[in-house]
């Protein structure tokens, strides 16, 4: 099976530090995934390594079959990116920008990157010297989603965005996957991404420590409760993904599965004040990056 865009043991080196570390990736076509993990975890550099922009120091990355080092100029002609942090010429107006790229793509669609601006409500007359931060986000998601490139690769997309053009976003995604095209992007709202994705990956020091179809979520619970007897038998048992004791004889359980399955052996510890709720992919993402705790030194 050919992947849209597919890595193996993809390493990237800076000296000592590891800044990608053996990223084994395989995302089918028409798919979106989203790309999770805090700064530093090494997202920016898969995806500079996915197009080419830096030179792997061991395995490979294809972008619709094609080895990004190899065959660059043709693995570009699959892909449309939008970089992190936006660069345009300052002396170009907005209009001026989209129609420049839409001259540097054979697929380029000056009409459709205007109709796009309107649907984020940007100024093209305006010059990029004299744009906001969010303005020229807007534009640069103008220029990538106006052409037919088959993969699109977001790199913070709705960063510096309001919460309505957050949900346009979120709807040019959906659209390009409608398409048939297959979405790569990187964000820190995990709503977002719940709300689009198809899977996630989750990144670590560099490190691929997790992949998850999104509707497994549905499949997964935590539940809240006192064990007065202990936690005897409980931790045996394979759906029990996580067990946190809790002060006293407070205890936390996660659940993957069918719940009816655990519901006898929850029965047998004999808990008591038993609350269970369905979890999202905030809980899954906070088993690798636990959230840090702040206090205020008096």
């Amino acid at each position: 099976m050919q992947f849209a865009i597919e890595t193996q043991q993809l390493t990237k080196r800076f000296g000592a530090f590891c800044a990608l570390d053996r990223c084994t990736l395989a995302v089918p076509a028409g798919k979106v995934w989203g790309l999770l993990g805090p700064n530093g975890a090494g997202k920016s550099t898969l995806i500079r390594l996915l197009m080419g922009f830096l030179t792997p120091s061991d395995g490979e990355a294809f972008l619709g079959g094609k080895h990004v080092i190899r065959e660059r100029v043709a693995a570009h002609h699959e892909v449309s990116y939008l970089p992190s942090s936006p660069k345009f010429f300052r002396s170009m107006s907005g209009r001026g920008v989209l129609k420049f790229f839409s001259r540097m793509r054979p697929d380029g669609d000056f009409e459709q990157a205007l109709k796009l601006t309107r649907r984020l409500d940007l100024d093209t007359s305006r010059w990029v010297a004299f744009m906001s931060t969010g303005m020229r986000q807007k534009l640069a998601i103008a220029v990538a989603f106006s052409n037919r490139a088959p993969i699109l690769i977001l790199d913070e997309p709705t960063e510096n965005l309001d919460p309505n053009i957050r949900r346009e976003v979120v709807a040019l995604v959906r659209e390009a996957q409608g398409e048939g095209r297959t979405v790569l992007f990187s964000s820190h709202v995990l709503s977002e991404v719940e709300e689009v994705a198809d899977q996630v990956a989750i990144l670590r020091a560099g490190e691929l420590v997790h992949q998850q179809p999104l509707h497994d979520l549905r499949f997964c619970h935590r539940i809240v409760a006192r064990a007065p007897s202990g936690l005897q038998g409980l931790s045996e048992n394979p759906q029990f993904v996580k067990i946190n004791q809790g002060p006293g004889d407070a205890v936390s359980i996660e659940v993957e599965g069918d719940l009816a399955n655990v519901l006898p052996i929850l029965s047998a510890a004999q808990l008591s004040d038993v609350y269970i709720e369905a979890t999202g992919l905030q809980t899954v993402y906070d088993r690798f990056h636990q959230p840090l705790t702040h206090r205020e030194d008096g």
